[in-house]
């Protein structure tokens, strides 16, 4: 009888690891269950850990569940037993393989992860292109940097609609980006980066990543990672990688005309140092330059003038009036520290009527708003879309 199982034994011994191979390539397959394609270098690296590590854990599953259905059918008590199976014990050659094996399996681990590691933590001497974000509750703010690294040439900063920072980046080259927040801790978080880094008050983290260029043109979604308030939901920016580095250039270049030419005052402290003048209770750092698009009161102040504070993500004033068909003012202050608001006023149909630059807070700024016809409009924050107000025209 024992003879005629050899044969089976045998094959299933070849089947289990030939099953567990094949499985683990099918749950690459299978959304959620496997990590997205990586974009970066670095991404690159903590995929192959990842079907490393997830290779091995697959074929060990199928080889112990594998062995435990074959002895529990193997040497299941029939009628006619009525004695127990021969048994082992102090067998040192298994207490060493069962020892050696497992030793073997951990130290290989060690050795993979410790590359994978330092291949995601390695810094680029040179780095072509120099961020310095900060994340606000519950925005981000992308400034680009010169070439020395600490001048700010121009800020990407919140755009609404459903994103809240946007950052453009060249394809195949290394990008340093340094994190900073004025508040609590955030996360940076891009799941095709395969990489998320802490963003810890008053310390700076620093680290680079470099896009595959077969994946230039795309859009990655990022997101804060970390519970930072009731506005953390809100907080998800988008990474774009243009489709070559001339486009990119082109495109830096007209962020660079754009801006007022008299340089902003000041910069971000480089890396591994927290921002020069960095002001206290979160307010944001004295060196970052603010948010590109700042409103400027344009022309002489006409019609009525409202007053409008943000402060605690809300508004202080939740209801306004002003006259109809006449052109008005809001004085806007802005009063949380390293917070992005702004005030967007929507028409009965849900159509933007007006909508005010966002501004980083503390400051206080003026929006002229063309005249509107008489009916009652809700205004909001574009970044904090619960911040809500009503506004009665009439």
């Amino acid at each position: 009888m024992p003879t005629t199982r050899k044969p089976r034994t045998r094959l299933l011994a070849l089947a289990l690891p030939l099953l567990a191979f094949l499985l683990a390539g099918c749950a690459s397959q299978i959304p959620g269950l496997y990590p997205p394609d990586p974009v970066t270098t670095e991404g690159a690296s903590t995929r192959n850990l990842y079907d490393i590590v997830f290779l091995i854990a697959v074929v060990i599953f199928f080889l112990v569940e594998g062995l435990i259905v074959f002895a529990v059918i193997r040497y299941r008590r029939r009628p006619t037993d009525t004695e127990l199976p021969p048994q082992i014990h102090g067998n040192n050659l298994i207490e060493i393989v069962w020892t050696v094996i497992p030793t073997i399996i951990v130290l290989f681990m060690f050795v993979v992860s410790w590359q994978a590691l330092n291949t995601v933590d390695a810094r680029t001497a040179d780095p072509t292109v120099r961020i310095y974000a900060i994340a606000n509750r519950f925005s981000w703010d992308f400034i680009y940097l010169g070439p020395d690294g600490k001048t700010p040439l121009f800020t990407t900063d919140a755009n609404g609609d459903g994103v809240f920072g946007s950052l453009e980046v060249p394809p195949g080259v290394p990008i340093e980006v340094q994190l900073h927040s004025p508040d609590v801790i955030h996360a940076f978080y891009v799941p095709q980066f395969l990489f998320k880094r802490d963003v810890v008050p008053g310390q700076t983290n620093t680290f680079d990543f470099t896009v595959d260029p077969s994946d230039a043109g795309q859009t990655f979604r990022g997101q804060c990672a970390e519970l930072c308030g009731v506005g953390h939901y809100t907080m998800v920016f988008e990474v774009h990688a243009a489709n070559s580095m001339a486009e990119y250039q082109t495109w830096l270049q007209q962020q660079i005309a754009a801006q007022p030419s008299a340089p902003p005052s000041g910069a971000p402290a480089p890396s591994g140092a927290a921002p020069s003048g960095a002001a206290p209770s979160g307010a944001a750092p004295s060196g970052a330059p603010a948010p590109s698009g700042a409103p400027a009161p344009s022309g002489a102040p006409s019609g009525q003038a409202l007053t409008v504070e943000a402060k605690n993500v809300a508004f202080v004033e939740t209801s306004l009036q002003t006259a109809a068909n006449q052109p008005f003012q809001i004085d806007f202050t802005n009063s949380d520290a390293g917070v992005q608001h702004n005030i967007e006023i929507k028409k009965p149909d849900g159509t933007d009527a007006f909508r005010g630059d966002i501004v980083t807070g503390p400051t206080t700024v003026t929006y002229n708003v063309p005249a509107l016809p008489p009916g009652t409009y809700t205004f909001n924050c574009t970044v904090h879309p619960t911040m809500t107000g009503t506004l009665t025209v009439q």
